[in-house]
C-alpha cells in the first residue's frame, strides 16, 4: 500500500503548519523529507500517526503497522527503564491484550539491539545514555516493532560517522524487506545519494520525485529560501530566492 496525502492542511494556532500538501509514495520506497526548520516535517509525521488532527485533507499510511521514531523520547530521564526495556516496548503493540512475551519476541528484541550496535548497553538505564546512544535505542525499538511503514524524525542528529553508516545499512535492509521508510533529514548529500525519492517541503510541497531530480539547485533554493545549504561540494545561497508559500 502506498502512502497518500491529499490536500493536507494543518493549523498550529492561527498559522498553517502545512498547506494543501499532496503526494503519493510507492510502497517499499525510501524517502528523504527535506526542508528548513519550521517547514512542517515533524508536523507531517505527527498528523500521520494521529497525534495532530488535520484542518483539512487527509493522509493515509496504507498500513496499521507504523513505527514513528521522534527526535526525542518523551521519557522522564530519572525513570528507571533500561535500553532493553525501551526496545521491548516496540513489541507491545504486536502482543495484544492476551499474549505474553515469547521466545520469538525476545529474539526480535535481541536482534534489533545487536543490529544497532548497542548490545553492550542493553542493561544500562536509558536516561544515562548519550544523545546518539538514545537515538540508536529508539531505532532498535522501531526495528523490533516490525512495522511496514517507518517514520524517522531527524535520526542522523547526534550520530557519529560509524553509527550513521550502521543506520544507512539498516535503511537499505528495510527497503529490501519491502518497508516504506520516510526520513526527515538536513543531510542533503545523503538525501540525493541514499534514498529513492525526495519530498521537498516548506509548508507546501515544493517538489517530489526521484532523488537525483529533486536535489537540484533550483528546488533546493525554493525549499530552503533564505538559508545557505550545502550538498557535497555545492554550496547554495538561497537568500536571493523567494518561496511562494509565504
Amino acid at each position: 500500500m502506498s502512502v497518500v496525502a491529499r490536500e493536507l492542511t494543518v493549523r498550529v494556532g492561527r498559522a498553517n503548519a502545512l498547506e494543501e500538501v499532496s503526494f503519493e509514495i510507492p510502497s517499499g520506497a525510501t524517502v528523504a523529507l527535506l526542508g528548513p526548520n519550521g517547514a512542517g516535517k515533524t508536523t507531517l509525521f505527527r498528523v500521520a500517526v494521529g497525534l495532530v488532527a488535520p484542518a483539512a485533507g487527509s493522509i493515509d499510511l496504507g498500513s496499521e503497522r507504523v513505527a514513528f521514531v521522534p527526535q526525542r523520547l518523551a521519557l522522564e530521564p530519572s525513570f528507571p527503564v533500561t535500553v532493553r526495556d525501551v526496545v521491548r516496548m516496540g513489541r507491545y503493540g504486536e502482543l495484544g491484550p492476551w499474549r505474553r512475551f515469547g521466545a520469538p519476541d525476545l529474539e526480535l528484541v535481541d536482534e534489533a539491539i545487536g543490529s544497532l550496535g548497542i548490545s553492550h548497553l542493553a542493561e544500562r538505564r536509558f536516561g544515562d545514555l548519550s544523545g546518539g546512544e538514545r537515538q540508536r535505542t529508539l531505532l532498535a525499538q522501531a526495528k523490533a516493532q516490525e512495522a511496514e511503514v517507518m517514520l524517522l524524525d531527524e535520526p542522523f542528529t547526534g550520530l557519529d560517522a560509524p553509527t550513521r553508516g550502521t543506520l544507512l545499512r539498516e535503511l537499505s535492509g528495510w527497503r529490501e524487506q519491502g518497508r516504506t521508510v520516510i526520513v526527515a533529514t538536513h543531510d542533503l548529500e545523503s538525501a540525493s545519494r541514499d534514498f529513492d525519492y525526495v519530498l521537498a517541503l516548506n509548508r507546501r510541497v515544493v517538489d517530489f520525485g526521484p532523488a537525483a531530480e529533486v536535489c537540484s539547485e533550483d528546488v533546493l533554493s525554493r525549499t530552503f529560501a533564505g538559508h545557505v545549504v550545502r550538498v557535497g561540494d555545492l554550496i547554495v545561497d538561497t537568500s536571493h530566492h523567494h518561496h511562494g508559500a509565504g
